[in-house]
C-alpha cells in the first residue's frame, strides 16, 4: 500500500481474543465511532470474505464493499467497490507482547474527488486512532 498510515496499540488480552473481536465485523458499529453499519455478504470457514460497510466519518462518508483475507494473527482487506472511495485498503497485524497483544493497524484511503494528501492522511489517522481505541476498550471490557 503506497502512501499509507499506520499506528499500534497494546491490548491487555491474548492475540486470539483480540482476533475474535476483530473477526466479529457485524459488531463494529458498537465500537467503531464512524462505522454506521456492516453486512457480511459472503463468508468461508466462518470468516467474512466480502463485507458491505457504511462509514460516516467527518472527512470520508461512503458505502463500500471490502474483500478480506485472513491469516492466523493478521487480517487484510481491499476495496472492491465504493461510491466516493477508490481505495480503502488496510490490515490489522497482531503480535504477542508480554501478557498482551500489540495491534498494528495500517490503512490507505483514496477518494474519487480531489483531496490534498494531508487530508487523506488525516482521515486515515483519525479512522485508525478511533478504531484502535475502540478495539482496546471492547477487548479489555471482555477480559
Amino acid at each position: 500500500m503506497a502512501n499509507q498510515t499506520s499506528a499500534s496499540i497494546d491490548i491487555a488480552a491474548p492475540p486470539d481474543q483480540v482476533m475474535t473481536v476483530i473477526a466479529d465485523l457485524e459488531s463494529y458499529p458498537t465500537w467503531v465511532d464512524s462505522m454506521k453499519s456492516v453486512q457480511v455478504l459472503t463468508s468461508s470457514a466462518g470468516k467474512a470474505k466480502t463485507v458491505r460497510m457504511v462509514l460516516d466519518h467527518p472527512l470520508v462518508k461512503d458505502e463500500y464493499v471490502l474483500a478480506y483475507t485472513w491469516r492466523a494473527f493478521e487480517v487484510s482487506w481491499k476495496l472492491v467497490s465504493g461510491t466516493l472511495l477508490k481505495a480503502m485498503d488496510g490490515s490489522y497485524q497482531l503480535e504477542q507482547s508480554g501478557n498482551g497483544t500489540r495491534v498494528t493497524y495500517t490503512l490507505a484511503v483514496d477518494v474519487n474527488l480531489p483531496m490534498i494528501g494531508m487530508f487523506k492522511r488525516k482521515a486515515e489517522k483519525t479512522i485508525i486512532d478511533g478504531a484502535l481505541k475502540g478495539l482496546k476498550k471492547r477487548v479489555e471490557a471482555e477480559v
